[in-house]
C-alpha cells in the first residue's frame, strides 16, 4: 500500500504497473485486447532495434544524421527541445531523436540534431547516471519524453486524495537487475515530482525465480 505521500512499495509497483494484470478476470476485455493486437508491433520494434545495442560507442559525435539512420534505421521516436537554442543537454533546444526499445525492451538511443543536420553524440538515455538529470530543475510532462523517449507504462497510484500519474521506464539498474525506473508526474500528470527504480514484474516470473535479475 502506498504511504501518505503515495510513494510506491516494491509490493504496489508489482500491482499497479504489472501489464499482465491487464488480461486477468475482472479486467477490461477491450483493454486486454488491445495490448495482445500492440504485442506483435512492440516486438517488431524491438527486433529491428536489438542491432543498436552498440550504437553509442560506434556512432562518431558529428556524424550526419543521414548515416545514422542508414546504419541503424530511423528513429521511433523525435521531439523538438524547448530552449534558446541548439546545443547539448535538455535545455539547448533545437530537434532531438531517439531509438527507443520501449515498451518491452530496456535500453533507449538519443541524439541532437543540428541545423547542418548532423547529430552532437549518441548517447544511452536509460541509465541511472543520465535518469539523475531528473533531480535538477523543473521537467514537465514533455520535456521528460523529449529527454528519455515515451515510458513504457503510464499508470495511476495511491489514495484518491494523494494519487499521482507515474511514467515507469523498463531499463537496466546497474546495468544488472530488471528494473523499472517510476518517474511520479504529480496528481495532473504534468511534471516531475520524484523518482525511483524498482523490480520490474514483467521479470517475476522468470525460470530461476529471481524476478529482479
Amino acid at each position: 500500500m502506498p504511504d501518505s505521500s503515495g510513494t510506491l512499495s516494491p509490493i504496489d509497483s508489482r500491482r499497479f504497473s504489472n501489464p499482465a494484470r491487464a488480461t486477468r478476470p475482472g479486467r477490461s476485455r477491450p483493454k486486454a485486447l488491445a495490448q495482445r493486437l500492440a504485442l506483435p508491433l512492440a516486438l517488431t520494434t524491438l527486433a529491428m532495434l536489438a542491432g543498436c545495442a552498440d550504437m553509442a560507442a560506434k556512432v562518431p559525435p558529428g556524424a550526419p544524421l543521414a548515416q545514422v539512420e542508414a546504419d541503424y534505421g530511423r528513429p521511433n521516436f523525435t521531439c523538438v527541445r524547448p530552449g534558446p537554442g541548439p546545443g547539448p543537454g535538455p535545455d539547448g533546444g533545437g530537434r532531438r531523436v531517439i531509438w527507443s526499445q520501449q515498451p518491452l525492451g530496456q535500453y533507449a538511443w538519443g541524439a541532437n540534431v543540428g541545423a547542418d543536420g548532423r547529430i552532437d553524440r549518441v548517447e544511452r538515455l536509460l541509465t541511472d547516471e543520465h535518469f539523475k538529470l531528473l533531480d535538477d530543475g523543473d521537467w514537465p510532462a514533455e520535456k521528460v519524453r523529449c529527454e528519455f523517449g515515451p515510458p513504457a507504462i503510464i499508470d495511476q497510484v495511491g489514495l484518491p486524495s494523494v494519487r499521482q500519474v507515474v511514467w515507469s521506464y523498463r531499463y537496466r539498474e546497474n546495468d544488472v537487475w530488471n528494473s523499472l525506473m517510476y518517474v511520479y508526474m504529480g496528481r495532473d500528470g504534468d511534471r516531475v515530482t520524484r523518482h525511483h527504480p524498482g523490480p520490474d514484474p514483467m521479470y517475476e516470473d522468470d525460470r530461476f525465480g529471481m524476478g529482479w535479475m
